[in-house]
């Protein structure tokens, strides 16, 4: 899937970042920015087959997965006799449906310093460069890396990271390597809608942000996040948020994620994509006073690792569909379609994994799987009943 990446650099006065625990955030309130209508002009400047044109609709398909979590025991299954890395057949049942969005959206949680700096795994994650191209090939067009692991390897992780992603054409959001880097706000065109994504984490595990180098993670800070907005409102119709929060292994959000949600809804985020709890949580629309609304995925669990329990192997591709309906003027940006793949993360004695989505699965891969399956759909309908699952 061929993507046409434009990188437009603005000038953004940075806020300062928050190193608070997430419960401590400041929440403050954000005022909603309207845009402005162009003026009509007076109706006999306007030729009758301009004045009576039909409105153009164009739409476009965003998806997004879960925590791409490198334990090593992953990465040992994915070695090869050359010496290298292939990560490709673990996605290979999960692939048809990324390839089908028109954009599709994934959370590299551990940073791919690259085996020059020696793999690691938890507590400080460092994972193969391979893992960018299974992403690539697989579909995937965006990768957000602002997670508590950013600095597990500290500064040349990140830089080694981000030169692979440059050299395969992955855009990426979250982690930078200079000012002008972050300032650099992340838009992608698909079908004539320009998204632009931006991503936040709630903190790094302790490990001290460099004070001279606050571009090297973007920390959740609300003057930060507004500005940031603003920005990709300028430059985009839609803006796409990953945020890095939540408690982890709990099945719903906290008071901080909805209260986080509502400030970006309200300074106009389209939509909302959530990590970190390591396990799904439902998904909601927050319903605005102009009659638009936002699409929050709060949690979409893991993607790949080992991790063990059915929670936490359970994740999901989120989807929403974007509509853009052009008028004389101006154009108006609506959501619908929900949708979501449940998918379970198998393996057979650390080896031989595998993403299978649940409708594939069979009771070799998971006794009983028709229960799992059937409670979580129940489960991401929590919060609304219009959300469909593919099932193919």
């Amino acid at each position: 899937m061929k993507k046409l990446v434009i990188l437009l650099t603005l000038s953004l006065l940075l806020g300062s970042c928050s190193t608070l625990p997430e419960a401590d955030i400041p929440i403050e309130a954000a005022k909603v920015v309207k845009a402005m209508e162009t003026d009509v002009p007076k109706e006999k400047t306007i030729p009758v087959d301009i004045a009576f044109e039909k409105p153009v609709a164009t739409s476009a398909k965003l998806v997004a997965v879960g925590d791409i979590l490198l334990h090593q025991p992953v990465y040992h299954d994915a070695a090869t006799a050359q010496g290298g890395y292939d990560f490709s057949s673990m996605f290979t049942k999960v692939q048809p449906y990324l390839e089908e969005a028109d954009i599709a959206v994934a959370n590299q949680e551990t940073m791919i310093g690259g085996a020059e700096l020696g793999l690691s795994s938890y507590p400080l994650f460092n994972s193969p460069y391979e893992i960018g191209d299974a992403l690539k090939e697989t579909g995937i067009d965006v990768v957000t890396i602002a997670n508590n692991h950013t600095l597990d390897k500290g500064e040349k992780a990140i830089v080694n990271a981000i030169t692979y992603w440059d050299s395969i054409g992955m855009t990426y959001t979250g982690a930078f390597k200079s000012e002008e880097d972050r300032d650099t706000i992340r838009t992608v065109i698909e079908n004539g809608i320009s998204f632009s994504f931006l991503s936040y984490s709630y903190g790094t595990n302790g490990l001290p942000v460099p004070e001279d180098k606050p571009y090297l993670i973007n920390l959740i800070d609300l003057s930060l996040i507004k500005q940031d907005v603003e920005a990709a409102k300028a430059l985009s119709d839609v803006v796409v948020v990953s945020m890095h929060w939540g408690i982890e292994y709990e099945s719903v959000p906290n008071q901080t994620q909805l209260d986080l949600a509502n400030e970006l809804s309200t300074m106009g985020v389209d939509i909302i994509i959530g990590h970190h709890p390591h396990v799904l949580q439902p998904m909601d629309w927050i319903e605005r006073a102009d009659g638009s609304r936002t699409f929050v995925m709060y949690s979409l669990g893991n993607f790949l690792s080992s991790q063990e329990g059915v929670e936490r192997l359970t994740g999901g591709i989120g989807g929403v569909e974007i509509t853009k309906t052009a008028y004389p003027g101006k154009s108006v940006i609506s959501l619908s379609n929900p949708s979501f793949v449940p998918t379970y993360g198998y393996y057979k004695n650390k080896s031989d994994f595998e993403i299978i989505p649940m409708v594939q699965l069979n009771d070799f891969h998971l006794p009983n799987y028709l229960t799992y399956y059937e409670s979580t759909q129940n489960h991401m309908m929590t919060f609304i009943k219009d959300l469909t699952f593919h099932e193919k």
